[in-house]
């Protein structure tokens, strides 16, 4: 995903998924994290779709999946204290926050691109993966 021709970047991304029922793998894509060494850049999107996971899952915590993906927005922007990991610079905060994980969020596999403008590539993945 690249704009007007300045330097690019590769970068790295996860989707993050609620899975309600861990053990039967079912989900829904409810953000992204983005990270790009070369731009220094880690950021996370997400949205919530109340009806949809609902619809799915009736039985989901709304607000607790809602939590959680705030928190790793704050692991992504370096907020440490109040139970937050103390991770240090952004490669290991992205090492963390993708690391395979049985809980009601979870990143799915890292894939990769190149990018001149990280920002807009995340809410363009978030378009595209999480609608």
């Amino acid at each position: 995903m690249t704009g007007n021709g300045g330097p690019r970047h590769g970068y790295q991304y996860v989707t993050l998924r609620c899975v309600p029922r861990v053990e039967r793998e079912e989900f829904v894509n409810v953000g992204v994290i983005l990270y790009s060494q070369g731009a220094d850049f880690l950021e996370a999107s997400y949205r919530v779709d109340e009806d949809r996971l609902r619809t799915l899952f009736p039985e989901v915590d709304v607000q607790a999946v809602a939590d959680t993906l705030e928190t790793v927005c704050q692991v992504c922007r370096g907020v440490t204290g109040g139970g937050l990991p103390t991770l240090g610079g952004l490669g290991r905060r992205f090492g963390w926050l993708s690391a395979p994980r049985s809980t009601v969020v979870q990143p799915g596999p890292i894939h990769g691109g190149l990018t001149e403008d990280p920002a807009a590539s995340l809410a363009a993945l978030v378009e595209r993966l999480v609608g």
